[in-house]
This record gives C-alpha cells, structure tokens and sequence, in this order.
C-alpha cells in the first residue's frame, strides 16, 4: 500500500473516504448509479430533496437536504475525516431514516463538493477548529430558518464531534440534543487504547511483523510528539483487526462507496481525496490537544452511541464521560456489532436508536412550543 493510501486510511479519528489512490473513473458505474439515483428519488408531495450552496463562514459550502416529510425534525449531521464527506456514501444507510427526518449533509470546507467549489488556497489559513465550529453553528442557524424549524438536531461522526461537541456547548439554544457517533473525548487517550489493542491483537495472533513494527514506537504515545509517521503505525494495525469496521480487515464498501453515488460526479469523487490530503496536516496539531474530560455539564440532551469494537476513536472514553456528565438528559448505546462505522454496520439499530431516544426529544419540544 502506497504511504499516502496508508496516511488517508489511518490518520487522526478518522475515517476519510480519500485513499490517495489514483482518481478513480466513474465512467464504468454510470448505469449502476442511475439505479441508486431512481430509488433514491424523493416523489412524495411531502418530501425534500435538495442539494445547493449556501454562503457560510464567508465561503460557498455544499448542504446535501434529504426528507421524505417537510414537517419531521431536522438532522444537521457533521461528518468525520477531516475532510470526509457522507454525501457520497448515504446512499449506502440514508433512506430509512429519512422517512422520520430531514437530514442535512453538509461538506464543510475542504472537503468534497467545497473543496471543489472554494480555492483551497484562499481558505488554507482558516483550517482550525475554532473556525469549523463557528461554520457548523452558521449552518444550524441556516438551515433553521430555511426550513422554519426553531431548533435542530446536531448528530456528529468522528473528527465530526469535536465541531459537534463544541458548536453545542458554545450555542445550545440552536439544538434539541446533540447525537455522537465515534464521539472524540481525549485524543491522547484514544491514540494509547487504539494502540494496545493493536499491540494486544498481533501478539495474540502470532503477527511477528506487525508486533515488531509497533514496539518500534512504543510505549505509544508516551512522552514523545504525536507524529504522521507514529499514528500511521500505531492505526494501521488497529484498524486492521476490525477496529475501523467490525470483524473486517478493510472497509471498502465505504471507501469505494462514491463510485457510486447519485450525489458526486467524476470531479467531485477526486475532490474527495484532494480535500483529505490538503486538510490532515493543517488541523492535525489542533487536534491531537482536544480533551473533553473536563466538561462536566452538558447543557442539552446529548446521546452517545457507541461501537463495541471501536478503537479508531475507543468507546470505552465516552462512556465513562457519560457516566459523571450532568445533562438535562443523557443515554449512552452500545452498538454490539459496530466499530466505527456505526451507521453503515448497523442502519437498523442507528434507525430504532433515533427513533426511540432522540427524536421524541425534538417532538416534545416542538409540541410545547405550540
């Protein structure tokens, strides 16, 4: 595997769709595509189905609409990467649950559709936390006020909640409950779990090779600096002991997902990869310093769910967050089957968890705002 594919599949939380591969033709997915394309048509009178640009954070940024019913609750969903878009992948897991929500994919700056649209010189200075946040709160107050909603719900994925999770602390009033998935509690900690169960793995499986790769860099990540060359050893064999998807060496139903969807076309499927590799290195430094074990209140409903084998960001973090938090409302889901890929692994349990923990929160809200 070539060292930019190794760099896009293991860095950070992260799960980017880019693989540094050669831009790969679409060309020969035409047909396939046009079939995913007719059944994901919304015909319903009721339905929405919109993808268009909208100006945030003083830049034009892609939001990808989907809902079968205009009056269900808005989903503001902040994907993970960085820079790794859902839109090219939801219609691998979206479509159920569309028929309970509206849900709103956004390709935040640098990634997909954005990248494609915005030069990414003229954005390179602003690739920092604190702007992704200010970004994602622009586009709850966008999308409210588009589809005259007085709140949203804000669910996150991976590199995705670290914006999630501090738009909401920052602008609660904008949200009914904040949903985490792969959610990032401390980065330093996820990196040391992540790397004894790798470690733990090869040695009980008698990989000699990867065994001796990694003591190279341990103890991990100890005292030493976080570096590209460290994480990429350190993920690589976590993830490929099912920590990335559950029981799988690799995930290429995800990472080949864009071929084919309905949503990307030829440039924006390269755009994927081009946006991933121009955004890791700038927010990197950044992102090894999040730590949200000091957040000891949470000022709206918040609900984890939580993958049993996930040690590409671990669960077992965020659930012990969980359990000293202090929130009007808090519930934790083990997804038993799932590592990272929560929604992809188990739609339906993604699809019965929203239903039966999060979207009443949004209805009772809006019931008593009558």
């Amino acid at each position: 595997m070539k060292i930019q594919a190794l760099v896009a599949l293991v860095l950070i939380t992260l799960c980017p769709l880019a693989r540094a591969q050669d831009c790969p033709d679409t060309a020969p997915y035409d047909k396939a595509r046009d079939v995913v394309r007719d059944l994901g048509r919304i015909v319903g009178p009721s339905g929405l189905q919109e993808s268009y640009k909208a100006k945030i954070g003083g830049i034009e940024q892609w939001l990808n609409v989907r809902g079968q019913d205009k009056s269900n609750p808005v989903i503001v969903f902040v994907h993970g990467g960085p820079a790794a878009p859902n839109t090219p992948s939801i219609w691998q897991f979206q479509r159920p649950i569309e028929e309970y929500f509206t849900v709103v994919n956004w390709d935040q700056r640098g990634a997909g559709k954005t990248y494609r649209t915005v030069d990414p010189d003229s954005i390179s200075d602003s690739i920092h936390i604190g702007r992704y946040v200010e970004d994602a709160i622009e586009v709850a107050e966008y999308v409210r006020k588009r589809y005259h909603k007085d709140k949203v719900i804000l669910m996150a994925h991976s590199w995705g909640t670290v914006v999630g999770m501090n738009a909401a602390l920052k602008r609660p009033d904008l949200f009914h409950a904040y949903v985490g998935l792969g959610q990032v509690i401390n980065v330093r900690d996820n990196e040391r779990i992540s790397f004894d169960y790798g470690l733990e793995q090869a040695r009980k499986r008698g990989n000699t090779a990867a065994v001796r790769e990694m003591e190279t860099i341990e103890p991990y990540p100890g005292d030493q600096p976080i570096t590209r060359e460290r994480i990429i050893i350190a993920r690589k064999w976590a993830q490929f002991y099912g920590g990335l998807s559950a029981y799988r060496e690799d995930s290429k139903y995800y990472f080949d997902a864009p071929r084919l969807s309905p949503e990307y076309d030829h440039d924006d499927v390269c755009a994927i990869d081009r946006g991933n590799m121009f955004t890791l290195g700038r927010i990197l430094p950044e992102f090894l310093n999040v730590d949200f074990k000091g957040v000891r209140s949470f000022p709206i409903p918040v609900v984890m769910f939580m993958g049993r084998h996930d040690y590409t960001t671990p669960s077992a973090p965020t659930s012990a967050w969980l359990d000293k938090v202090t929130a009007p409302y808090k519930r934790g889901v083990w997804f038993e089957h799932s590592a990272h890929m929560i929604p992809w692994e188990e739609p339906g349990k993604t699809l019965v968890s929203l239903l039966t923990y999060v979207r009443p929160l949004a209805i009772k809200a809006d019931d008593a705002g009558n």
